[in-house]
């Protein structure tokens, strides 16, 4: 790259943010993700998920069964420009049994929205993902939705999500009354009443200078039997707080938070502005050869992400890359770590949900889909310069299991061709049988659901239809000696089954099998994820 190329160069890598959202299923997050894009320019009208008869899918949501169901089954990856930042949005699935692909959403962000019901404060689903956030080290907003319906008081809710989450909170906006008395936000920083008018769509986010909470214009638009322990509340958090922190924020301590209505799409460009203002650029990544830094002219990035059958007609499989320094240009020829060789990468793309768009260049920070003919698999790294080696990306344990079959014989290698591409992208693993052979899996999921959107694709995708024979097994673990290789043989009359790499790998019916096992194999290691067991480190519990 030449050197009157690298102020624009830097420039683009600076301005690109980032982000994934994360929360507890039905807490608003398909419809603020439709919000934010609505807002970004992407689309002109916002579908709303379990809408009346009539009203419009929602646009993140690409499968037919997400649509149907009113839930996020897949990540999307939807990029837009806002105030001068490349935002690159990433969607999370929201129902806890796609963890691990949520899992590896987070890994490629630089930062996290956590969506919080109104009503429901921290759920369950919520703590887990935020677990996440901070096993990765990565900033965290908060943006309190639903605010239009009845729920909790905002010093409540504030106090749970610092006692629950062991996180302190720093409440840019404050609500003026909630549910049938909600009447707009207080902006504590501009010092601005933001108000809400329901029955007035035009009007909703006017903006309200104000001198202070002594100002007469809260008298003059803010409702007496509220306004006093709006104030009240108000003057408490004023008091209590300090100023704010970009520091302490980047670096986890804190999080800034916000409240509106993704639904009634009031506040969420308020949201916009604030994670624009205050949201890190791409950071630096740890690679087994050193650090990686985005302003390094050497392109690099991984994979963390696959997804086949996007395109119905041309039975295509997209490889997502997180880009995490250098430029991106379709066409270029990079080094594939873990295959050793040379690939071209042809066709580039960036979606919102199946619509797609060629892209000639991309930078740090970016997620581009490159067309996958069969060389990529999640966790991969490539560059363009010497080889590097991204840190891995855990797979989870299996807690399901069954074996699949179909009535029609001529279509039973139709559906291993099936299994082994869902496979790939990382929806279900499979695991062979010894004494029968890969003609026969076994198929391990996370969660009840998967087991379903399996079924839904077979038959939607490879025109299968397939019966589920449940298996009794719980528990799947990897055994490894001390010093992380395979091992091949246990006492105990166990037998050992094969992932799709060819790792051995102990599938039990209970807990108290696998401590039988242990109790057998004092001098085996009995690891949770492969990844965990090749790299030492502690897998993380979802």
């Amino acid at each position: 790259m030449s050197e009157l190329n690298v102020p624009n160069f830097e420039n683009e890598v600076l301005r690109r943010r980032t982000f994934a959202i994360i929360s507890h299923p039905d807490a608003g997050k398909t419809t603020l993700t439709e919000k934010l894009i609505y807002h970004g320019g992407v689309i002109h009208e916002a579908g709303e998920v379990k809408g009346k008869a009539g009203t419009k899918a929602a646009t993140s949501d690409w499968m037919a069964l997400e649509q149907q169901r009113g839930i996020s089954i897949t990540s999307s990856v939807i990029q837009f420009d806002y105030r001068g930042q490349r935002v690159n949005l990433l969607d999370t699935p929201g129902h806890k049994d796609f963890s691990e692909d949520t899992y590896r959403t987070l890994v490629a962000a630089d930062s996290a929205v956590m969506l919080i019901d109104v009503a429901k404060g921290v759920e369950e689903r919520t703590k887990k993902l935020y677990e996440v956030c901070r096993y990765r080290n990565i900033p965290i907003f908060t943006f309190i939705n639903k605010c239009d319906r009845e729920g909790k008081l905002p010093l409540e809710l504030i106090d749970e999500i610092e006692s629950t989450l062991k996180m302190n909170c720093y409440p840019m906006t404050w609500p003026i009354g909630l549910g049938g008395q909600f009447q707009g936000l207080y902006h504590r920083l501009r010092k601005e009443i933001l108000l809400y008018h329901p029955k007035h769509e035009e009007k909703i986010g006017e903006i309200i200078p104000v001198s202070g909470l002594d100002d007469p214009k809260w008298e003059e638009y803010i409702s007496p039997h509220i306004l006093p322990q709006v104030k009240e509340e108000i003057e408490l958090v004023d008091g209590t707080l300090g100023e704010f922190s970009k520091e302490k924020f980047l670096s986890g301590e804190i999080s800034p938070v916000t409240f509106g209505s993704a639904k009634q799409n009031f506040a969420v460009d308020t949201f916009l502005d604030l994670f624009t203002d205050l949201s890190p650029p791409p950071a630096p990544r740890k690679t087994k050869e050193g650090e990686v830094r985005p302003l390094d002219k050497t392109f690099t990035g991984f994979v963390f992400k696959i997804q086949a059958n996007m395109d119905r007609r041309h039975r295509d499989r997209v490889a997502f890359v997180r880009i995490c320094s250098g430029t991106f240009e379709r066409g270029m020829k990079v080094n594939h770590a873990r295959l050793g060789r040379e690939i071209r990468l042809a066709h580039s793309a960036q979606f919102v949900a199946q619509e797609r768009e060629t892209v000639d260049t991309a930078y740090a920070g970016d997620i581009v889909g490159v067309n996958d003919t069969g060389n990529f698999q999640i966790g991969d790294s490539i560059t363009s310069g010497k080889i590097v080696h991204f840190e891995d990306i855990p797979k989870f344990p299996p807690e399901l299991f069954a074996k699949l079959s179909v009535s029609d014989a001529m279509k039973r290698q139709k559906l291993q061709k099936g299994l082994k591409q869902i496979s790939e992208e990382g929806a279900v693993q499979l695991f062979i049988d010894p004494f029968i052979g890969a003609q026969d899996p076994v198929v391990g999921v996370v969660g009840e659901l998967q087991f379903e959107v399996l079924l839904y694709r077979l038959q939607d995708e490879y025109n299968i239809d397939v019966r589920l024979n449940r298996l009794g097994f719980t528990v799947a673990r990897w055994p490894r000696d001390k010093d992380g290789n395979p091992v091949t043989n246990l006492n105990g009359n166990f037998t050992l089954y094969r992932d799709m790499n060819d790792q051995p790998v102990l599938l039990l019916d209970k807990e108290w099998d696998l401590n039988w096992a242990k109790k057998e194999n004092p001098d085996v290691i009995f690891a949770s994820s492969i990844t965990a067991a090749r790299t030492g480190k502690a897998q993380l519990e979802l």
